[in-house]
């Protein structure tokens, strides 16, 4: 999608919007045969993710009339957030469709001040780099298990980010095992398909690095402790936490942010075969913990454990910010409607909060509070891998807290906002891309 700056010299250009769909007002259209006329909408609210949704409703309007070109005053509106909600319209995910979609509106045309257009034109290209990354994460938690597993996921890293500058170092199953990481290895086994960790850096400053974390499981059957048929179904997006930070990662790339980044992925499938761990089982972990499988099922966490170990002790970042899709419970507290956060600094956690709320992504701070890691206790290990259902999101979050070493940390769960079933808002079915944006802007507000 194209735009243009036309500059105000005494035109005037009345339209007036309001949010999506019947809680926020309707869209009027008043068009020719030549596909030529107005359209308005009443705005109700100003805030920037009310114009997100309003304006990503007029492009998904727009398109679908077979407009392809508008031209728009907006006033005092943020431009970026306008420019954001008609930018989101261009995603769709066609990958498997042998008929393309078609994308109509091609070009939006910006009434403007003349003394605002340089700066305008700087927002707007942000946008772009910053939707580039949430796309790409949207494509990577969409393409099926059978094209996105551990090797493809870790190509995939290495063409997007390498060109921006960012060093990408995969390491397989020798390297792994030589790093000890006995937890994540333990998942890994009952795939054919070689695990691999996957480390980017992007230094763009002299200063100690801040850390990613994210979970990638590219596909979960739940192992042993299996999931029902159903509950399989969208399991290729349990990786999302893992595109979340790889899309962080081209964002913060593209937009060159004076920043040094960690960012680290423990990529693996959770399958059944000979070789698959078992409830039961006591295995080890690079901490040199012994964890007692009591579900094959929380098996994120196990290769999380290892991830922010080595993470938290090899580099030493000053915080680290772990997303996973970790646990249903955290879906049963929170829906489809915000991120779940545990951790051990408030200050922190409040942080991720503020830049959550500001890009349109909620992430709430559950309490978490010592008593908490007494679920995870074990009778036969130094901790097991779930303590039950009750507080079950907390309780898994808590066991990731046992594996960050002297480091400021942050749990963020994705998994009841990482994939919808329908449209939402700007949020296509499939994969939503959420906390890119969030970590993108955690790192620029530093």
């Amino acid at each position: 999608m194209n735009y243009l700056f036309n500059v105000k010299k005494n035109v005037e250009v009345e339209l007036s919007f309001n949010q999506e769909g019947l809680k926020h007002g309707e869209i009027f259209a008043s068009l020719s045969k030549e596909r030529q006329g107005s359209l308005s909408m009443n705005l109700e609210k100003t805030d920037d993710e009310a114009l997100r949704r309003a304006f990503y409703t007029l492009a998904s309007k727009l398109n679908e009339l077979k407009i392809d070109a508008v031209s728009l005053e907006i006033g005092n509106l943020n431009p970026a957030a306008v420019y954001e909600g008609f930018m989101h319209s261009n995603y769709f995910f066609d990958h498997y469709l042998s008929e393309k979609k078609i994308r109509y509106l091609k070009e939006i045309s910006f009434w403007v001040e003349e003394n605002k257009v340089e700066e305008i034109k700087e927002q707007f290209v942000e946008v772009e780099k910053l939707l580039d990354g949430v796309f790409l994460a949207r494509d990577l938690t969409n393409l099926a298990a059978m094209d996105l597993y551990p090797a493809t996921l870790a190509q995939r890293a290495k063409e997007e980010l390498s060109p921006l500058g960012v060093e990408v170092k995969v390491m397989g199953q020798e390297e792994i095992e030589e790093l000890g990481m006995e937890a994540f290895l333990a998942v890994s086994y009952g795939s054919d398909k070689e695990p691999k960790l996957i480390v980017m850096t992007y230094k763009n400053s002299d200063e100690q690095p801040l850390a990613l974390v994210g979970k990638g499981l590219t596909y979960d059957s739940g192992g042993y402790s299996i999931k029902p048929a159903e509950g399989m179904r969208t399991m290729h997006g349990d990786m999302a936490g893992a595109a979340a930070v790889i899309g962080a990662m081209k964002a913060i790339a593209a937009a060159k942010l004076p920043t040094h980044v960690i960012a680290v992925v423990a990529a693996t499938e959770n399958l059944i075969n000979g070789s698959a761990y078992k409830t039961g089982d006591i295995i080890g972990s690079m901490a040199g913990k012994s964890i007692e499988v009591v579900n094959t099922d929380a098996e994120g966490r196990l290769t999380l454990a290892d991830a922010l170990y080595y993470t938290t002790t090899v580099f030493k970042p000053r915080y680290v910010i772990d997303t996973a899709t970790l646990t249903g419970a955290m879906v049963v507290a929170l829906g489809n409607l915000s991120a779940g956060a545990v951790y051990n600094d408030q200050a922190l956690v409040d942080r991720v909060s503020a830049a959550g709320n500001k890009v349109g992504e909620p992430v709430w701070a559950m309490p978490s509070f010592d008593e908490y890691k007494e679920m995870n206790k074990s009778k036969l290990a130094d901790i097991k891998n779930s303590g039950g259902r009750m507080g079950g999101g907390i309780s898994a979050g808590m066991f990731l807290g046992e594996f960050v070493v002297d480091t400021p940390w942050v749990h963020v769960d994705i998994a009841g906002v990482s994939y919808e079933e329908s449209p939402r808002a700007y949020y296509p079915h499939g994969g939503t891309g959420y906390l890119v944006k969030t970590l993108y802007q955690l790192v620029k507000d530093e």
